[in-house]
């Protein structure tokens, strides 16, 4: 792989499905060297997912560039020794296998900070390694629906997920940022340490603001695609389809009134002098918006807003947004490299300077066995060996 500002960072992960494949693939995208453990024969199961990606699952070509995959029986009294030379070299053992599988695999926190004292040992689950929900597993849909995100979200008749593994993204992020903060304290002090993520803490800190407005009485209400406790925020119809667009002020509200809807008198409307009356009066406020966006189209509407300084938006398909001249002018796709030949992906969100995301080709199932063990010392004979046996 190329140089980044994680060069010489070598990464061992027992990784499956999207959160900790996430974080990972981060790290790599940074220089960090990492090491994807899969088993033989099937590999990560994100790797069947689905075969939109010309035969490829379109959750494992996004989640796991730049990545070294080896094949190994975790089971099989070799994999000890195998993961011993390994974590003996590495910096990061990460993991997120199914409640209470590392420690029975002599990989639990305790057991590898005794025998490998700089390694950074991170641990990612579903509701953490303490409490009455410890040994529950966990899936995305399963954590929204914990943490009260789904009661807050679709319209008022139905509740609806969110259309992302927000729950894996979020749990994701916090074991990417966690690590690197690890690795920082380790340059500070000589020493690793143990981290854990759940997924459900991940994602309940995201709620933050939703459990604080429910100290007014009530939660926020199910609104659609406008914002609960926040108007105007949302889709509003025009003569030809809808805009969106957003007030954050008063300041912002007189100057909506008067240049975009051009009625100087709503400003001035004691129904919606402040949010929380706007919020109240929403549906007063709406009548008198579309009334005026009825007579316009979207470009208009558009144009308005945009000579006022209002935020506002399409909104788009997936489509649209992969052909965004946003992305176009950003310069923000690359080419990188599959086992069924380029594919594009977006530049990482995080752009240093000087620095280029490494961006590595997305490995094949145990693409890198054979050379990984070699490096580690085990000789050809026993690597083809191990094959025959279904070991790796």
């Amino acid at each position: 792989m190329g140089t980044g500002p994680l060069d010489g960072i070598t990464v061992v992960a027992l990784e499956q499905a999207v959160a900790v494949p996430f974080a990972t693939r981060q790290l790599a995208d940074l220089g960090a060297r990492v090491i994807k453990i899969e088993r033989p024969g099937s590999g990560d199961f994100a790797r069947a997912y689905d075969t939109t990606v010309r035969g490829l699952a379109s959750h494992f070509v996004w989640l796991n560039r730049s990545k070294e995959s080896i094949t190994l029986d975790l089971k099989s009294p070799e994999a000890s020794i195998v993961l011993d030379r390994l974590l003996e070299r590495a910096d990061v053992f990460v993991q997120n296998l199914a409640p209470g599988a590392a420690d029975r695999l002599g990989l639990g926190a305790h057991a590898l900070r005794t025998k490998y004292p700089r390694l950074i040992i991170c641990s990612l689950s579903g509701y953490g390694s303490t409490g009455p929900y410890a040994a529950k597993k966990a899936y995305d849909l399963l954590v929204q629906s914990e943490v009260g995100l789904v009661s807050i979200t679709g319209t008022e008749e139905t509740p609806s997920k969110v259309g992302l593994s927000i729950a894996d993204i979020a749990g994701g992020m916090y074991t990417y940022t966690g690590i690197l903060t690890a690795l920082l304290e380790r340059h500070r002090t000589g020493k690793g340490t143990a981290l854990e993520v759940s997924l459900f803490e991940a994602l309940g800190e995201w709620m933050g603001y939703a459990m604080y407005y429910t100290f007014g009485g009530t939660p926020p209400a199910r609104t659609g695609a406008s914002h609960a406790t926040i108007a105007p925020y949302g889709p509003y119809r025009t003569c030809d389809g809808q805009v969106i667009f957003g007030i954050h002020n008063n300041r912002e509200w007189a100057t909506f009134s008067r240049d975009v809807l051009q009625c100087s008198n709503l400003a001035d409307d004691a129904r919606f002098q402040s949010n929380k009356l706007r919020v109240d009066h929403r549906a007063a406020m709406d009548t008198e918006i579309e009334h005026v966006f009825a007579r316009l189209t979207s470009a208009e509407v558009v144009g308005r807003l945009d000579a006022a300084h209002i935020a506002n938006a399409r909104i788009n398909s997936i489509a649209s947004f992969i052909a965004h001249p946003q992305l176009v002018g950003r310069n923000s796709w690359r080419d990188i490299g599959s086992p069924v030949g380029p594919v594009r992906a977006l530049v990482p969100p995080v752009r240093m300077e000087d620095v280029e995301p490494v961006m590595g080709a997305v490995p094949a199932l145990g693409e890198h066995t054979d050379s990984v063990l070699s490096e580690l010392g085990f000789e050809p004979q026993t690597i083809e060996s191990w094959r025959r046996e279904g070991i790796i």
